[in-house]
C-alpha cells in the first residue's frame, strides 16, 4: 500500500498555480466565510494548491457535549468541509454536494485550536474522493474520515459568496 501524503509534507501537483487557479481558491475561501453554517465556527479556509484544502479552527466549550468534550458534529462538519473543498477547488464550474462521508474518531478535542487538513484522492469528472483529518493543538490526529463529492447543477458563479471574490 502507498504511503498517504497529508497537505503540507509534499507537493501534491507539479502542476504550477495560475492566476486562475488562484483567483478560484480565493472565490472558494470567500465562499467558505460567507456560509451561514459558519457563523457557529470561529474558522477560517485556507487552499494552498489545487486539490489540498486546510480549515483552521477553534473548539470552545459551546461544542461541548454532556461529557465535556467536541461533540461529532464538529468533527464531521470540519472534516467534510476540508474534504469538500479539496476537491471543489479542481471543479471551476459547478458546486460539489456531499454523498457520503465515513468518519473515525480516535481522540476527544478540547478547547483550543484544531486543523482540518483535506486531501483530493481521485476523481476529475463526476464524483470526487477525499480523506481529511483533525489536527489537535498538541499537534496529534484526533479524527480522519473519507468523503464522496458529486458535482451538482447550483453553478458556482450564482453563487454570492463565490462571485464576490472572484
Amino acid at each position: 500500500m502507498a504511503k498517504r501524503v497529508w497537505p503540507g509534507s509534499a507537493r501534491m501537483s507539479d502542476t504550477p498555480n495560475t492566476a486562475g487557479a488562484d483567483a478560484h481558491f480565493r472565490a472558494l475561501e470567500s465562499l467558505y466565510a460567507q456560509a451561514p453554517i459558519n457563523r457557529f465556527f470561529d474558522s477560517s479556509l485556507e487552499i494552498p494548491e489545487a486539490g489540498v484544502a486546510r480549515i483552521h479552527f477553534t473548539i470552545d466549550e459551546r461544542h461541548y457535549h454532556a461529557g465535556g468534550a467536541a461533540h461529532g458534529t464538529s468533527y464531521f462538519k470540519m472534516l467534510d468541509d476540508a474534504a469538500f473543498y479539496a476537491c471543489n477547488s479542481l471543479v471551476t464550474d459547478r458546486f460539489l454536494l456531499t454523498t457520503a462521508f465515513n468518519l473515525l474518531l480516535t481522540r476527544p478535542l478540547k478547547v483550543g485550536p484544531v486543523i482540518a487538513e483535506g486531501r483530493w484522492i481521485s476523481g476529475k469528472r463526476r464524483v470526487f474522493v477525499a480523506d481529511a483529518r483533525l489536527i489537535d493543538a498538541d499537534g496529534e490526529e484526533a479524527a480522519r474520515g473519507t468523503g464522496t463529492f458529486m458535482r451538482s447543477r447550483i453553478a458556482l458563479a450564482g453563487l454570492p459568496g463565490y462571485r464576490s471574490a472572484a
